[in-house]
């Protein structure tokens, strides 16, 4: 973990580069070194059915999640929530001038008691 996770409002699809938006969240993951690389995931997820502020169906939002196994510290969560703040923020800037929208971040720790299984790194150490 982290699993870096973009919900967004499907009306953004057409002025919205989300596989953009994963990659540029990918990389400020890695930049934030709250885990190894083969530990992180990126992904978003699109929301058909919402109603955003008035229910103009112009306004739109983008809610990143970002859940992370406890033991991180409080600063290493609030400069991955920045981190993964200015790169949407980013992203989103000509999205902006087209669309009312809501930006937030959040950092979730998981509970400790997880069940997982990771064979990237015995593949990322079988190429190096």
């Amino acid at each position: 973990m982290p699993h870096i996770i973009a919900e967004y409002s499907a009306n953004l699809e057409d002025c919205l580069d989300v596989q953009g938006l994963v990659d540029d969240l990918h990389r400020a993951a890695i930049e934030a070194q709250v885990a190894e690389l083969a530990a992180i995931r990126s992904r978003a997820a699109r929301r058909l059915h919402c109603r955003v502020a008035d229910g103009n169906p112009a306004n739109g939002f983008v809610h990143i999640v970002a859940r992370l196994r406890v033991g991180r510290s409080e600063e290493q969560r609030k400069n991955l929530g920045q981190l993964l703040f200015d790169a949407a923020d980013k992203r989103l800037a000509e999205v902006y001038k087209a669309h009312p929208l809501g930006l937030t971040v959040e950092i979730h720790e998981i509970d400790h008691l997880t069940f997982r299984r990771n064979t990237l790194r015995e593949r990322a150490e079988n190429v190096a």
